[in-house]
């Protein structure tokens, strides 16, 4: 019976340790780190990370690189089967020194599942060995996406990312959340590009988009998920989000 509990791979002798795990809607873990570096593939369901600097959406189909020792909690929308690859430091060099959400080829896909049955201390000569290298090469080659929202380390900006993040209806526009942090437009604009690589727009929009996902996860209808989080139409967030709230004719 294969283990679920994280820190029974952190040591085992080999490039790659695979860790399937299911959690119930709603579950969440407290904030805390993994000496190795974690892949955090989303089988079913839809996670939210978050750490110091950033908070990232990892949707069904997609994945969460977490480089080594980074401190972070996720929180679970509907129910979540996940697929973690814990791999050893001497294995990733070269790989990102940040976290980031990757779409998840169809070939990563099957080496990971492959991977699961095969023994935790794998032939590293034989298939189980060979699954490892293959995983390790699609990690480093798959495409970041735009499911993440850098933190800014200004507390004045970080008040605004925090605020929208927790109101993204909200109709403030880019002088009223100036005003709210004590700020100059002009000073706010900047700090923003500065510390994020996003205009104040994109990262608003951003930010409703991560918490669309994570409402449809969560089970609620199109339309509802489109008010909340401040489109005026369930059309205008589906340009956005794509296909990952639901098709329109749900609404």
């Amino acid at each position: 019976m294969r283990s679920i509990r994280a820190e029974d791979y952190q040591d085992v002798p080999r490039a790659v340790a695979v860790m399937p795990k299911t959690f119930a809607a709603g579950a969440r873990t407290e904030r805390h780190f993994h000496p190795r570096a974690q892949l955090l593939y989303a089988t079913a369901g839809l996670m939210m990370a978050t750490a110091e600097d950033g908070t990232w959406v990892v949707p069904e189909g997609h994945a969460l690189w977490i480089p080594p020792r980074l401190p972070h909690a996720v929180a679970m929308h509907g129910e979540v089967a996940m697929c973690t690859a814990y791999l050893a430091v001497e294995a990733i060099a070269g790989f990102s020194a940040r976290a980031r959400v990757i779409e998840v080829s169809a070939l990563l896909a099957a080496a990971l599942a492959a991977l699961t049955e095969e023994p935790v201390l794998y032939d590293e000569a034989g298939r189980g060995g060979h699954l490892a290298a293959l995983v390790l090469d699609e990690i480093g080659r798959a495409p970041e996406t735009k499911l993440t929202l850098p933190l800014p380390s200004d507390a004045r900006l970080r008040r605004v990312c925090l605020g929208l993040i927790d109101a993204p209806a909200t109709a403030f526009d880019l002088d009223a959340w100036a005003e709210r942090a004590g700020l100059s437009r002009r000073t706010l604009t900047r700090g923003f590009r500065r510390e994020t690589g996003l205009s104040f727009g994109q990262w608003r929009a951003r930010a409703r988009v991560v918490r669309a996902l994570a409402l449809a996860a969560d089970g609620q209808a199109p339309r509802q998920v489109a008010a909340s989080v401040g489109y005026r139409s369930l059309q205008a967030l589906r340009g956005r989000t794509g296909k990952l709230v639901g098709p329109a004719a749900e609404a």
